[in-house]
């Protein structure tokens, strides 16, 4: 638990030096002909991904690293659980760029910015708000991490740790351990937890940053880690606890 605990508290304190000294704000034409920035902090725009008081639909473009085309199975589960808590009329994901291996394995979130900036394409345009997602080879400068969140509409996750993790005898499988990881690093870009969406009620595992405190819940710290993946066997994925459902309702969610 200990070595948990110091894990995220680096990954945390990285991610919020990250956030706090970059200045190339990607801002794009928002809903309502408002400026829409994609270089905001994480959580930042959960009530716009929430609600449809802005934003009607939702669009995810995935780009990956060639060789780890994330499953089928894990983007259609992720279409799923965020058309069950999003008030959003479609939900859509793009399956878009393979791109060739940067070979910067161990990655740092500035190096993910640096891939998404050479080959995003959507942006949040109109009715339409849209996040992206990363799929890399290798590692996370911290071992053992899945996935990551480092802006308000943009995750990755590390493929190269995924494989090593899933698959095998005696491992969950790969469309398990990717769809655990998508729905929770998604969890952090609508503001769980009391990070963009205000808890209702007090279950922020203070410890560990933006995390919920019940060790069942998606949004347990430690569920984004290989050390978690001995829990997923069977397809076993962790849900939302209620109380994480409660603060999305609150805010525009449902």
């Amino acid at each position: 638990m200990k070595n948990f605990r110091s894990l995220f508290g680096t990954i945390l304190i990285i991610t919020a030096l990250f956030l706090g000294c970059n200045s190339n704000d990607a801002g794009n034409s928002g809903g309502n002909g408002n400026e829409f920035s994609s270089t905001q902090n994480v959580g930042d725009s959960a009530n716009d991904f929430l609600s449809n008081s802005t934003y009607s639909s939702l669009i995810i473009e995935v780009d990956y690293v060639d060789g780890f085309q994330p499953t089928q199975g894990a983007l259609n589960n992720l279409r799923s659980f965020l058309q069950s808590r999003l008030n959003k009329t479609s939900v859509s994901i793009s399956l878009d760029d393979e791109i060739p291996s940067p070979g910067n394995s161990p990655y740092s979130a500035q190096e993910a910015f640096d891939i998404e900036k050479e080959f995003r394409d959507t942006y949040t345009e109109g009715n339409t708000i849209a996040a992206y997602f990363l799929i890399l080879d290798g590692q996370f400068e911290q071992e053992n991490v899945l996935g990551f969140a480092y802006f308000n509409t943009s995750m990755a996750l590390l493929g190269g740790t995924i494989a090593n993790n899933s698959g095998g005898f005696g491992q969950p499988s790969r469309e398990t351990v990717e769809t655990t990881v998508l729905q929770h690093e998604f969890g952090h870009i609508l503001g769980l937890v009391g990070n963009g969406t205000p808890t209702v009620q007090d279950h922020q595992d203070e410890a560990n940053g933006a995390h919920c405190d019940v060790d069942s819940c998606l949004m347990y710290f430690a569920v984004r880690t290989s050390d978690f993946t001995s829990n997923l066997m069977g397809g076993n994925v962790p849900e939302l606890d209620a109380q994480c459902i409660q603060d999305l309702q609150a805010n525009g969610g449902k």
